[in-house]
């Protein structure tokens, strides 16, 4: 169960570290993509950082567990938040987008209990 929590874990934290550089990078995609959903871009940067600082919180976590908690928390509620963001700008097809960033953050929140 603990190599499986780390490799989940990992995973995690690469995908949010991933979602946030390409926010950070204002790559063209995810530009249109808020630009449709509405988000004001006076939040982007710090959507950004918060998706990065929660990827780097994953990984600490595998040393110091509370840290890994917090940041799981953080970016589920982050990943859930955003599912809704996209539901309210009525691009249903999209909600699984957020959610599929959600799931190994989930998966690592369950791992790390279970381990």
């Amino acid at each position: 169960m603990h190599i499986a929590h780390i490799v989940v874990t990992l995973l995690a934290a690469l995908m949010a570290g991933f979602s946030g550089a390409v926010l950070l990078m204002r790559a063209d995609w995810i530009v249109k993509a808020l630009t449709d959903y509405r988000v004001p871009q006076s939040w982007w940067t710090l959507l950004g950082v918060a998706k990065a600082a929660g990827a780097v919180g994953l990984v600490v976590g595998l040393f110091v567990p509370v840290i890994g908690v917090l940041a799981g928390i953080g970016l589920v509620v982050y990943f859930l938040g955003a599912a809704v963001t996209v539901a309210r700008a009525r691009w249903y097809s999209h909600i699984p987008f957020p959610l599929v960033y959600a799931a190994p953050v989930v998966g690592a929140l369950v791992l790390g209990h279970a381990s």
